[in-house]
């Protein structure tokens, strides 16, 4: 501001900008909120048996639902704020698109060639403090390499569609946004 000298991001930013910082990050809730939710019915309802790779991904999933609602509870109204808030957000979809690309590529390889994924979440974090209150979260020995589908599709292309869409609505409503 040349009146006062001071360009403090936190006054100068404006109600306007923080609306379209939510329509941004609105999609990626509701593809987060999607993902998780299949993620849980596919295994307490349809009895599928996550491997850690699939648990990695729901923990992806988890991670962008969470920072999404608190970003869509409280926008930041300034720009550098906004993008800084987005490429926090952007962390979990794309190391979720990285477990789930991994993964896809696992599940051609032959059986005798498939390396193992490592010991199940739940093994792995037995004896932290509050393990009861998260183990249904983690729960799962699945093997990495058992392809699961839904409507034919291998569940990883699925998570790695919804992560791409996720990073992709970022990309989007992030870039598209103007300063006012």
């Amino acid at each position: 501001n040349p009146e006062t000298g001071f360009s403090g991001c936190f006054f100068l930013c404006n109600y306007g900008t923080a609306m379209n910082f939510r329509t941004a990050i609105f999609p990626v809730w509701l593809l987060a909120l999607a993902g998780s939710a299949g993620s849980f019915s596919g295994q307490y309802l349809l009895g599928m048996n996550p491997c850690v790779m699939c648990i990695e991904q729901r923990l992806a999933m988890l991670a962008a639902l969470l920072v999404s609602t608190l970003l869509l509870i409280l926008p930041p109204r300034c720009r550098r704020v906004q993008l800084l808030s987005g490429l926090i957000t952007a962390l979990p979809a794309a190391f979720g698109l990285y477990v789930a690309v991994k993964q896809s590529h696992l599940q051609t390889l032959p059986i005798g060639a498939q390396p193992s994924c490592g010991a199940p979440w739940a093994f792995r974090l037995r004896d932290w403090p509050l393990f009861d209150w998260f183990e249904p979260v983690i729960r799962g020995d699945g093997a990495c390499g058992e392809v699961y589908t839904m409507l034919g599709i291998p569940l990883p292309w699925l998570g790695a569609a919804l992560f791409s869409l996720m990073l992709a609505a970022l990309a989007f409503g992030l870039l598209r946004g103007k300063k006012r």
